[in-house]
């Protein structure tokens, strides 16, 4: 099973950058990056803008401009967040569409690892154990 919606997408997802930004190792790595992502979610679609400077999430409307859009099915993203998908490597099969600045995304792909269990706590939490990557 999947993601139900688009809101939940932008919850789960959405909700593992804000963890990054109150992280004290990895929020101050991503507020000195110059990286704004929108991140474009298939099955089901949906859309999240990550300005990372700013520390903040939202809609494009109300953010800066991105410098990276990565086009993803959110499946990808959920097992990428769980530390089952290797983002280099996904993007070479193209399983993930890039468009823009692609090193500052790639520079800060490790930090992710850090967040795995928050992430994975959060579906638990919300009884949402059919997300969890087996």
């Amino acid at each position: 099973m999947g993601f139900k919606d688009a809101d939940e997408v932008r919850h789960f997802v959405g909700g593992v950058f804000l963890t990054g930004f109150a992280h004290p190792e990895i929020g101050p790595r991503l507020r000195d990056s110059a990286v704004v992502l929108r991140l474009v979610f298939t099955e089901p679609a949906s859309e999240l803008v990550v300005d990372m400077p700013g520390g903040r999430i939202g809609a494009a409307e109300d953010l800066p401009e991105p410098t990276v859009v990565m086009r993803v099915k959110a499946a990808f993203a959920n097992a990428y967040f769980q530390g089952r998908l290797n983002l280099p490597l996904a993007i070479a099969r193209r399983q993930i569409a890039v468009e823009g600045a692609l090193g500052g995304v790639l520079k800060l792909a490790p930090l992710s690892a850090i967040l795995v269990p928050d992430y994975v706590a959060s579906l638990r939490a919300e009884r949402r154990d059919d997300l969890i990557v087996r």
